[in-house]
């Protein structure tokens, strides 16, 4: 066909020509088009990769398709674009790991928290979350040891934590009797009343409560190190291989045991000998638990005291001395409940109370002094309730203060009686100081017996903390109807205190049991039969034990014992001098 258009005129060979160059440029065009596309189509799949979000995932096209319409330069610069590609994606993977570790790490840590603000609320029943008490900041001083690695801030501020919640900080914690209850010693900067040497303390006791627990604790863990290189079984030690320890707990410090064991191996009658293993418990560096701002003298809240009576006019005369002086004067916060029983003494209690009515600037008034008869047989639990149950006015909890006619307290004691005791919270059992038979205290030392107000000392020849008396209480009386109160089937002397002591022992309620150098049980005579009571055996041997603990010391017991052989022996009062 190409021969017959050269062959032919001139004008089909131009129009021969033009058509050769329209089909070359139309080829030559469909070529460029080609290129264009298959580069634009690298590039959608390069940005693809690449996780750019603008651009639509259906422009992809496979790169089989794209190969055979490209030319051998357009291969080379797949293959670049392909190589950069793979830097990038490696690189955003590196990107991606190290914002998903920070992430877990950051989840991690949110978790901890909230495990500790479970235990928290755990441990302190929501309760440790006051709005009057600010969370502690730890500031735990540098590690100097060598040979241990530093623990990190957050490590310590969460143990010391973990141990504050555990503790009675914040909460009470139920205990099985009132022996397990940890007290309080008060002390000033010079003075210390120390709980510990109270006569009601035992000579020997089981370990119960915190202390069995602080003991099994140093024991397990002395076993623990000595077997820590022994594989057999048969070796390994136990608490069967225990003998005894000592220990002792020093302030500053913390405690030291001294723990003795039968060597393993030496029970199959070989002559064995022993190990012995020091365990030592540190204490904490010393951190600010809590603030608290306490009510000012217009603030104060206000003490309601309750005092069931029955006879001992005479010993009631001068407890209402002393409260006018300490109570109406002084503190001017307190009213007082008196609960009489019988119609014996009734009208002279109804005196006394009156003549301070009548008397001017005395601060009694309709609205802080009442009388309260009933006419049945004293029992001290029935007169508490009647008194708590009888509320002053339109309040609905007041603080009460359950007291007997022969204690004397001061107004720092009334502060006190507020600043331990809250609704819901805690109670406070102050240890009272029992003074002895002044008689028996001040004969023995050649001297008359002085004013009451001038026996009011402290001193191991005076008197002792009474550590077994739980009468004298500072608790409101929403607390106190919680508990349901005092066993009134108890009548007569003793046992209805011990009975409530044992009801807050047991609950969620704080117990703040306190040596209290601010309140005196004065001495009179005890009489534990006789009358229309008749006693138990218990609370007859109750009434004989402190009977002989409140009438002298052991030392000043013993001078009236051998007071004949002491007189005997005695060199006279004014011997006469001889002249050698």
């Amino acid at each position: 066909m190409t021969d017959d258009l050269i062959s032919g005129t001139p004008s089909r060979k131009r129009r021969a020509r033009t058509e050769m160059m329209r089909l070359l440029g139309m080829r030559l065009v469909t070529r460029l088009l080609l290129l264009v596309c298959s580069l634009s189509l690298i590039s959608l799949l390069f940005l693809s990769r690449c996780g750019l979000s603008g651009l639509d995932t259906g422009a992809e096209v496979d790169e089989t398709e794209a190969q055979p319409v490209v030319s051998g330069s357009t291969v080379i610069a797949n293959q670049v674009v392909s190589h950069s590609d793979g830097l990038s994606y490696q690189q955003l993977l590196q990107q991606r790991e190290e914002e998903n570790r920070q992430e877990v790490e950051r989840l991690t840590a949110e978790i901890r928290a909230l495990k500790l603000q479970l235990l928290q609320l755990t441990n302190g029943n929501s309760r440790a979350h006051s709005p009057h008490q600010d969370p502690f900041t730890l500031h735990i001083p540098p590690n100097t040891s060598s040979s241990t690695p530093p623990l990190s801030n957050t490590d310590c501020a969460n143990f010391i934590k973990k141990q504050a919640m555990s503790a009675e900080i914040f909460h009470g914690t139920p205990l099985n009797n009132e022996y397990e209850l940890i007290p309080f010693n008060h002390f000033t900067y010079s003075r210390v009343y120390p709980i510990e040497l109270g006569l009601g303390k035992r000579v020997v006791e089981k370990p119960i409560g915190f202390k069995r627990k602080d003991l099994l604790e140093s024991l397990m863990k002395a076993i623990e190190t000595l077997n820590k290189n022994i594989t057999e079984k048969f070796y390994k030690y136990t608490l069967d291989d225990f003998l005894e320890g000592l220990y002792r707990g020093e302030p500053t410090t913390g405690t030291e045991y001294e723990l003795y064991f039968k060597t393993r191996g030496a029970r199959k009658g070989a002559q064995g000998g022993f190990t012995k293993v020091v365990v030592f418990r540190p204490f904490a560096p010393v951190q600010t638990v809590a603030t608290e701002a306490l009510a000012g003298p217009r603030d104060k809240p206000l003490i309601h005291i309750i005092l069931p009576l029955s006879g001992r006019t005479a010993t009631f005369q001068s407890f209402m001395d002393k409260f006018v002086k300490i109570g109406l004067k002084n503190d001017r916060r307190v009213h007082l409940t008196v609960v009489y029983f019988g119609e014996e003494g009734l009208s002279e209690a109804r005196a006394i109370m009156s003549r301070v009515l009548m008397t001017k600037n005395s601060g009694g008034n309709a609205n802080n002094l009442r009388l309260l008869a009933l006419n049945e047989t004293f029992s001290r639990g029935k007169g508490l309730r009647v008194g708590a149950e009888r509320l002053w006015g339109d309040r609905k909890d007041v603080l009460l203060f359950m007291c007997d006619v022969d204690v004397v307290f001061s107004a720092r004691f009334l502060d006190r009686c507020r600043w331990n005791t809250k609704a819901g919270r805690k109670v406070y059992y102050p240890v009272v100081f029992s003074l002895y038979n002044p008689h028996v205290v001040y004969t023995l030392q050649g001297r008359e017996v002085p004013p009451e107000n001038d026996q009011l000392v402290i001193s191991r020849d005076t008197g002792f903390w009474r550590d077994f008396g739980y009468g004298m209480t500072c608790q409101y009386r929403s607390d106190f109807l919680k508990v349901r109160g005092f066993d009134e089937d108890i009548v007569g002397w003793g046992g209805e205190d011990v009975m409530l002591y044992r009801k807050y022992v047991r609950s969620n309620m704080k117990v703040i049991r306190a040596t209290d150098p601010g309140i005196f049980h004065i001495w009179h005579p005890k009489v534990c039969t006789g009358g229309s009571q008749k006693l138990s055996a218990d609370q007859y041997r109750a009434c004989i034990r402190s009977r002989a603990l409140n009438e002298a010391s052991h030392a000043q017991l013993g001078f009236l014992a051998f007071r004949d052989d002491i007189a005997a022996n005695s060199p006279p009062k004014n011997p006469s001098r001889t002249i050698a």
